[in-house]
């Protein structure tokens, strides 16, 4: 298919009224419709490739507009000319010269970049009948190196050093793709403990996870002291002391107040702490990673781009880096930061949930753990179990742990009813 082009983008401003349910609610987000802004990617062969970014609802038709302008630098392209310089159309699309600076590589516009650069991926995978964690497993490691743009990021990790560290890691790869394909990928579950829930969802929910055989759970905080703490012991009695407790402040506090309240919550053992403080704020996660001991600091899912993950790295901030397939733009810089994260020994757990968010960090969990860490110890993928019937493709789960996807593409290919249904303003559900 090395003719194969691509003719047209059509985008769709998806949302899921998930508010209704409290679904997805946290201290700062307390209403979320789970969103997309979607692409597909239409060649003159007939094949499509298919990409999203996730938003919360309101502001989506911005991420949608911004990805009808990036087209210009995809419709005519063939996919060829693409994967042979992976790196170089990357940046194309963050570098257009009055865009970008409406960034640069932040914000809406990253978010834009990020759907067209997975849509292609899905659509290379597919060209190459393979899904897209093997896709990148069977490339070379110069490969993997060219799809990589360093600028920014050199002082950090080299081109040379990321070519070495992926032909080191591949000593044992067989072994590990075989435990992959038996057991899968862990994960924990955010689904029980979402901050408008009653106590007695939430008691359900445990219930219910357990039985299914989960082993990690994530609680979200940043409400009253009290009853986050009571919340916490909660679940902590629900799910018993041998079991992993997660908790998730999603950006509530000042530092000095984060400290305070990951101190206090310690008493029911958190296995980390999540978005603590502002997420720009590098020293600050430095200074409470220092500050409270005995509880892992996490964040990332809204860290912008590859040096915000590099500076948190290079301060020593964060225990657990939790990249994001959407923040970050695309496959390209998701495997910027996971071959830092390798380099200065930090463990990639990525975020995951909304609307797509688990279809896709699937794949890059997968080659992390075959192609760049070679581990599992400390490392989980965010679920979440919601909206996943939308998807041609869906997760599948089993025993706590992701199973490998199969089918070729990114897993990220919607019905074209839920498309229908879903489109906003003018969808069913919402004119309903």
């Amino acid at each position: 298919m090395s003719d194969l082009k691509i003719t047209n983008v059509r985008v769709i401003d998806l949302r899921f009224p998930t508010s209704r349910e409290q679904i997805g609610s946290d201290a700062v987000n307390k209403d979320p419709d789970y969103s997309a802004a979607y692409c597909i990617l239409e060649t003159n062969q007939g094949v499509n490739g298919y990409g999203l970014t996730f938003t919360l609802g309101r502001g989506t038709e911005l991420c949608v507009q911004a990805i009808r302008y990036l087209s210009r630098y995809v419709i005519g392209r063939t996919i060829a000319s693409i994967a042979d310089d992976f790196a170089a159309f990357s940046r194309c699309l963050t570098d257009d010269s009055q865009f970008r600076w409406l960034g640069p590589e932040k914000g809406v516009i990253h978010l834009a970049t990020a759907a067209l650069i997975n849509a292609v991926w899905d659509l290379y995978a597919r060209t190459q009948e393979k899904p897209v964690w093997q896709l990148l497993a069977s490339m070379e490691p110069e490969q993997i190196a060219s799809a990589i743009d360093f600028r920014y990021i050199s002082d950090a990790l080299t081109r040379e050093e990321a070519v070495a560290l992926v032909r080191e890691r591949r000593a044992g790869i067989d072994s590990r793709l075989q435990r992959l394909k038996t057991d899968g990928y862990p994960a924990y579950t955010t689904s029980v403990g979402w901050f408008g829930f009653s106590d007695e969802k939430i008691e359900r929910l445990c219930d219910e996870a357990l039985a299914e055989g989960w082993t990690h759970f994530k609680l979200k905080v940043g409400g009253a002291p009290t009853e986050d703490l009571r919340r916490a012991r909660l679940v902590r009695n629900k799910i018993g002391p041998s079991r992993k407790l997660m908790m998730d402040a999603n950006q509530k506090w000042d530092v000095e107040e984060a400290i305070v309240r990951t101190r206090e919550l310690a008493v029911v053992d958190p296995w980390w702490m999540e978005e603590p403080t502002s997420p720009d704020d590098i020293l600050g996660h430095a200074r409470i990673r220092r500050e409270v001991s005995g509880v892992r600091i996490a964040t990332g899912e809204h860290c912008h781009n590859r040096v915000i993950f590099k500076q948190l790295m290079q301060a020593e901030a964060i225990d657990v880096c939790q990249i994001d397939s959407c923040r970050l733009g695309g496959v390209n810089e998701n495997l910027a930061v996971i071959l830092m994260a390798a380099k200065f020994n930090v463990p990639v757990c990525p975020h995951a949930g909304g609307v797509g968010l688990c279809e896709y960090v699937q794949h890059l969990s997968a080659f992390d753990y075959l192609c760049v860490s070679g581990s599992m110890e400390d490392r989980v993928i965010e679920f979440v179990d919601h909206l996943h019937e939308h998807f041609v493709d869906p997760v599948q789960i089993r025993n706590g742990h992701y199973l490998l996807p199969e089918n070729p593409g990114y897993s990220i290919e919607i019905y074209p009813e839920t498309l229908n249904d879903f489109s906003y303003p003018d969808g069913k559900v919402w004119r309903a």
